[in-house]
């Protein structure tokens, strides 16, 4: 078991910013190769698959894209969840302390 539980949520915010950004990078690549044609690249074969694979990648990518940005929100709703319970957790224990000093006394 573990000593202590340690959330950085620096680094759940620079996760969070890498998901989206990778997100944007797909948006931007499946903008681009839509409008490259597959057609005139060789053998009618050639130029079917080509278009098959086409489909398959936008689809794919899409997904992908769609997947990343879920997950960039799950991230951000964690972090702030684990943030509202830090903050309870420490009010809790100063009231804790200071309910335990008065009894001292």
């Amino acid at each position: 078991m573990a000593d202590r539980l340690a959330v950085d949520g620096g680094e759940l915010a620079r996760f969070m910013q890498l998901l989206n950004k990778s997100s944007s990078s797909l948006k931007g690549l499946r903008r681009a190769l839509s409008d490259a044609t597959v057609t005139g690249l060789g053998t009618d074969d050639l130029d079917s698959a080509c278009e098959d694979f086409q489909d398959d990648w936008k689809y794919g990518t899409e997904e992908i894209g769609k997947q990343t940005e879920d997950l960039a929100k799950i991230i951000g709703a964690s972090k702030r969840s684990y943030e509202e319970v830090d903050k309870a957790l420490e009010e809790a224990l100063k009231r804790s302390r200071h309910s335990s000093a008065g009894s001292e006394g």
